[in-house]
């Protein structure tokens, strides 16, 4: 699944009134500050673009690239690790330029929603185009995905800011963030099943039965059809939902100035953040373990279809793996009050011995198995380092307590080096297919091909996932603050932090 929607970016937002002032003003600010359902529900469609998007490329960009544009697995590397590293440099990027830009009549926020929605539609319905030329396609597709990892970016940051700037009523905007979580899972589960849903027709083992001499296929005009409707399909969520959020959403007027005044910038806050031992080990632990969550998610397809007899139980693994990890959210949020957050980790390597098994007996039994463990496993991955971050940023402003607040750099830095993790992860990964000797558009590929899927959905998220464990357990537990601290620290939460 793609990364966690819901943390806070690298953006000023101005700060609530203290609670005197909102205990003095109870009675008349708790009603204009009540969100109506209908905007509550616009809000919320505004979240399901980027992860009907975001799901249908981790599934299926990887299998679109290798067998319907055929290009070569080292291209295909690039194509991967540039749109990572785009995505992750535009979240600095994106907050520097927000936090600076004017208010207009329809907000501050909402020019930057509105602005980005043609050119992500258009970014994105490209990167499944097929041009005519066949010698420049790994360039090609390297620049739509950047751009479209970029422009994501800026769309997801100043909607997900925009929370702030709905209501001053902390219930209705933690009403409102619930709408959009729930918005954005039925996203993440629409992207995968109507996107798998169309294409499937374009991997089936009927596209081999004519060929005769071994090595590529032609390129089926079907297979680059369908691709075509499914990207259109994807990519009218954009001006739609944007459209929907635009009329059922106002954004309230804010201040322009942060309550406390400019905070650190980027880089500075960055250096006082990662000499903090337990958020360097909880991010060190969690790039692991989330390379690896990518690693398996992106050949997982791959590996259903050119080392295993799975093709016609694709669209089922995919659909297996995202409403078990949407169904097992309650239940992980459960264990982490009732056991713990470090116990609770160890739920993340339940899936260890599975896609292992996997690997090793590649049947349909076992891999609706493997799908439903899996899923739960990438529930709580997702859950976990939101849920333990607070506690981290809490320990870092009791032994700072008179330094700058930095809880926006701590969050927008841990998704910044995630999705580095990403892009080295695979990147690399695909790279070594290439070692191997994948022959793009092949109906069969070499028995080497064939032993590395099995060790890139085996061994490799094996190894990285217990690694990341290890380290998170030898970190120390950061100290939990007392009343009267956590008080405080909530006070200071409210507080905007520039990012110059």
């Amino acid at each position: 699944m793609a990364s966690s929607p819901g943390a806070p970016r690298a953006l000023a937002v101005q700060a609530p009134p203290p609670p005197e002032a909102r205990t003095s003003e109870r009675g008349s600010d708790s009603r204009a500050g009540h969100l109506s359902f209908c905007t509550k529900v616009c809000y919320g469609i505004g979240g399901i673009p980027n992860q009907v998007a975001s799901s249908a490329t981790a599934f299926y960009l990887q299998l679109f690239l290798l067998d319907v544009a055929q290009i070569p697995a080292a291209q295909v590397s690039l194509v991967l690790f540039g749109g990572k590293v785009s995505g992750a440099a535009a979240d600095p990027v994106a907050g520097f330029f927000i936090n600076r830009s004017r208010r207009t009549g329809s907000g501050r926020l909402m020019p930057w929603v509105l602005g980005c929605t043609p050119f992500i539609t258009t970014a994105y319905f490209l990167l499944w185009f097929l041009p005519p030329f066949t010698s420049l396609r790994g360039l090609w597709y390297t620049t739509f995905y950047s751009l479209f990892q970029a422009l994501a970016t800026f769309f997801q940051v100043p909607y997900a800011a925009l929370t702030m700037l709905l209501t001053p009523c902390p219930k209705e905007r933690d009403s409102a963030t619930a709408y959009r979580m729930t918005m954005e899972m039925a996203g993440t589960l629409m992207g995968a099943a109507v996107h798998g849903l169309i294409v499937s027709g374009a991997h089936g083992p009927h596209r081999c039965e004519d060929a005769v001499l071994p090595g590529p296929v032609a390129v089926s005009p079907d297979a680059t059809r369908l691709y075509s409707i499914a990207s259109a399909v994807v990519a009218v969520t954009y001006p739609v939902c944007s459209s929907l959020l635009c009329l059922g959403v106002k954004e309230r007027p804010g201040s322009s100035l942060p309550a406390s005044g400019p905070g650190p910038s980027f880089l500075a806050g960055l250096v006082l953040t990662v000499r903090h031992p337990p958020y360097l080990k909880l991010v060190i632990s969690f790039l692991f373990i989330s390379a690896a969550i990518q690693v398996e998610q992106s050949y997982l397809v791959l590996f259903c279809t050119h080392a295993s007899r799975l093709h016609d139980h694709v669209q089922g693994v995919v659909l297996t793996i995202l409403v078990s990890a949407v169904l097992s959210t309650p239940l992980w949020e459960w264990v982490l009050q009732r056991f713990g957050k470090k116990t609770s980790a160890f739920g993340i390597c339940v899936m260890v011995p599975f896609a292992i098994l996997l690997a090793a007996v590649p049947t349909a039994p076992v891999a609706y198995v493997v799908a439903f463990v899996s899923g739960m496993s990438i529930s709580v991955s997702l859950l976990l380092p939101w849920s333990m971050l607070p506690d981290v940023v809490d320990d870092f402003q009791l032994q700072h307590q008179h330094g700058p607040g930095l809880e926006t750099i701590f969050y927008s830095s841990y998704v910044f080096f995630s999705k580095l993790s990403g892009a080295g992860a695979l990147g690399i990964s695909t790279l070594s297919l290439e070692f191997a000797g994948y022959e793009a558009g092949a109906c069969k590929q070499a028995e080497q091909v064939v032993v590395t899927l099995k060790v890139l959905i085996g061994a490799v998220p094996t190894c990285m996932i217990l690694t990341g464990l290890c380290i998170l357990m030898v970190s120390p537990t950061p100290k939990v603050p007392s009343q009267n601290s956590s008080r405080r620290l909530s006070l200071q939460r409210r507080t905007s932090y520039t990012l110059a």
